[in-house]
């Protein structure tokens, strides 16, 4: 049987008392202020903490006069046996021992206080009161000539106490006051410093192996700099002096050791680093005075980073060192360029390794791009190329069926617009200012603008946008040519009958395919006239998918190979209303296209006539068609651009021709033909222009072909609509529906 003994140990807590000692208090006679009574025998003791002295001050005394104090008295003692003071009387008694104002300290934290009375009283006395507080005791300034020091080195005193420390390269003991000599050494990362042996300016002590490391931010370098109290001891061999047994090391991070010793100093030493270690080492015998140094830092350098071709390098210095910056900035015209990209900026920092973090930027000049295309034109280089900082082009159009300022010539009106300050007159057709928007010149006519202007000429500017010479950004507008084919007609024969117009010649000349054959009018790149009485008919007006529009071409099988024109909208005059075939005044339509003409020399537009224009009886226009003509006697659809050169008619030698006849001349038509009806207009051509070359400059459409008397027949004339009574009309309809 196995007894298993279990112990338990029962603890018992006892709270400890923490003795408290008062700072400060008060001591007085029994029952002060009232008077004390005989064969009294009283006993304060006081104490403070350790480290604190008392101070005791008396601030009241009426105690019995006597010689010495012999019959009553206070007493101050120290440890109960030495005296401090022994006091009686009041205050200038010469008969007693007055304390005064002046305190009484005890040299340590004790005191007491022993009041004693005899038996008699002849008078009655009130007695003392006292003040007492604890002050700080400076131990390390107590010290006198025959005490040994509370410390080997340094003193500190402290409230109530006092701590002892070493000199550098000594340690404190164990007992807290005496100091020894230490290798401690240590690491160093302050950016100077000083450094010392053991003990220094002492003999270093025996048997030493201290190291010491400095080790500062890289980017620094240390530079050792030796005092001249210098002395190591060395060994005379063969070779000279040796450091067999007692050096100071020198270590640098991939170089070989370097030892020192001997009397003379080593002076300055760079070291090329920022970390350095010393090895102090002495032997157990002979003897080194030691060293001393102070060690200094300086900062990197990195080479000069040159110049920037076309840019700046700030600040511009002679030398660079670790930390600092330096900006790159390109000259105007010129951009910032890394790794083939554009940066917005660059700052470049001299690194710990003595190198750039990253390399200096390029300045590249820059480029506008392209500059914003030109519709119908193109772009020359005046100067510069590749569209680069301060390239000069100058815009042109696509001449001779396009120009910065239309192709007419005429009068001019109040319109005008000034640029640049410099002043040339040209003349725009109106037809072609409708599509840029640009306000109506007040009536009457002629409709011709006058422009102040200078040619288009642009400069990359260093915002990269291209400019003009009052920087402005600008980009002008080719406008059609109008009424300038690159060949003329003969102004002679007719369409019935006629003659084969050469290619290029009427460029204007539109085949409208609508339950038929008819001809139109360009005005210009979206935009065709016509005769209203081809898109309505018996008073219904046709769909616009009916319409089809070709031009470009002389010859109908060629025409017919070609994609047609898409059409836009239709838009025949309110005012036209001809369900009879009989009243054909206001006989104009216009038709707008889905896509735009770029206009050559088979398609170019004619110019619209001034607003109310009229023509001499006898002035010669031009008529073409794709409609019926005649060959031997025979009728027949044309399938080649026929033309003739009808005269103008007098007005009211027309009105006479028509007596007898349903239909009726207006003062919006015009006539034109002979009396013997050699020339005329006839199924097929309505629609077509009536041209006059106006002025010796253009041609106007000065009519659309829109009826007649038969075909050919003598005593009759063709019919036109007169246009120049219908430009305000025209102008509107092309303004309101150019979106």
């Amino acid at each position: 049987m196995i007894t298993v003994l279990l112990c338990v140990l029962v603890c018992e807590c006892v709270a400890v008392p923490v003795v408290v000692f008062p700072m400060h208090g008060k001591v007085q006679s029994p029952d002060f202020p009232q008077p004390y009574g005989p064969n009294l025998l009283k006993q304060w003791d006081l104490l403070v903490p350790e480290g604190y002295q008392i101070k005791l001050t008396f601030t009241h005394m009426d105690i019995e006069a006597s010689q010495d104090c012999s019959y009553d008295a206070v007493r101050v003692l120290l440890d109960y046996q030495k005296s401090l003071g022994k006091f009686c009387g009041q205050e200038n008694d010469p008969d007693g021992n007055h304390p005064g104002n002046e305190p009484i300290l005890s040299p340590g934290n004790k005191m007491s206080l022993v009041f004693q009375t005899d038996n008699t009283n002849s008078e009655q006395h009130k007695g003392f009161t006292a003040h007492y507080q604890a002050i700080d005791i400076d131990e390390c300034a107590q010290l006198d000539a025959d005490s040994e020091p509370l410390c080997s080195h340094i003193c500190h005193n402290t409230l109530g106490s006092y701590l002892c420390s070493c000199h550098h390269g000594y340690t404190l003991r164990a007992d807290k006051h005496t100091c020894v000599a230490s290798c401690v050494g240590g690491l160093f990362s302050e950016l100077d410093g000083h450094l010392s042996s053991p003990g220094f300016p002492e003999a270093s002590r025996r048997g030493l192996d201290c190291q010491y490391l400095i080790s500062v931010e890289p980017g620094f370098l240390v530079t050792l700099n030796f005092t001249s109290d210098f002395q190591i001891e060395s060994t005379d061999v063969e070779e000279g002096s040796s450091c067999l047994y007692h050096w100071l090391q020198v270590t640098v991070p991939d170089k070989e050791p370097e030892k020192l010793c001997g009397d003379q100093s080593p002076g300055v030493k760079a070291t090329h680093s920022h970390s350095v270690t010393l090895d102090y080492h002495t032997d157990t015998e002979g003897s080194s005075h030691g060293w001393s140094l102070h060690y200094s830092t300086q900062r990197v350098s990195c080479p000069h980073p040159g110049s920037v071709t076309n840019g700046r390098v700030t600040p511009n210095w002679t030398q660079y060192s670790y930390k600092d910056y330096i900006h790159i900035r390109c000259d105007q015209g010129y951009k910032l360029m890394m790794y083939g990209q554009e940066i917005k900026s660059s700052v470049v920092r001299c690194q710990s390794n003595g190198k750039w973090h990253v390399p200096l930027p390029q300045c590249q000049i820059i480029d506008c791009g392209p500059p914003g295309g030109l519709l119908n034109g193109g772009i020359t280089f005046i100067s510069g190329s590749d569209n680069q900082y301060l390239s000069v082009i100058k815009y042109h159009c696509d001449e001779p069926f396009y120009s910065q300022f239309g192709g007419v010539e005429g009068e001019p009106c109040v319109f005008s617009i000034t640029i640049n300050e410099k002043q040339c007159s040209v003349f725009i057709d109106f037809s072609v200012i409708v599509l840029l928007n640009v306000p109506p010149p007040p009536p009457p006519p002629p409709f011709g603008v006058s422009l102040s202007c200078s040619p288009v000429n642009l400069t990359c500017a260093a915002d990269r946008k291209w400019r003009n010479k009052n920087d402005v950004l600008v980009v002008p507008i080719c406008l059609p040519v109008c009424g300038k084919p690159i060949k003329r007609a003969g102004q002679f024969g007719r369409i019935l009958g006629g003659n084969l117009a050469l290619p290029d010649t009427f460029p204007w000349q539109v085949l409208l395919g609508v339950n038929g054959r008819g001809g139109g009018i360009v005005i210009s790149d979206r935009w065709i006239m016509t005769a209203a009485h081809n898109l309505v008919h018996n008073g219904v007006p046709v769909d616009k998918d009916q319409v089809i529009v070709r031009a470009g071409n002389n010859d109908v099988a060629e025409l017919i190979k070609e994609e047609p024109a898409s059409v836009a909208s239709l838009h025949v005059h309110p005012r036209y209303n001809n369900p009879n075939s009989v009243n054909y005044d206001n006989d104009i339509a216009l038709i707008k296209l889905q896509n735009r003409f770029t206009f050559n020399s088979s398609i170019m537009p004619i110019c619209l006539p001034p607003e109310g224009a009229t023509y001499e009886t006898g002035l010669l226009g031009l008529v073409s068609g794709f409609g019926v003509t005649e060959k031997d006697g025979q009728s027949f659809i044309s399938n080649k651009l026929m033309y003739f050169s009808p005269p103008v008619v007098d007005q009211e030698v027309c009105r006479a021709s028509l007596v007898g006849h349903r239909q009726q001349l207006t003062d919006n038509m015009i006539c034109a033909g002979t009396p013997e009806g050699r020339s005329d207009a006839c199924q097929g051509d309505s629609g077509s222009a009536l041209a006059i070359h106006h002025q010796g400059r253009h041609y106007i459409a000065a009519g659309i072909v829109s009826w007649g008397i038969n075909c050919n027949a003598r005593g009759k004339y063709g019919v036109y609509t007169r246009v120049g009574n219908y430009v305000d009309w025209i102008k509107k309809t092309m303004a309101d529906n150019d979106a």
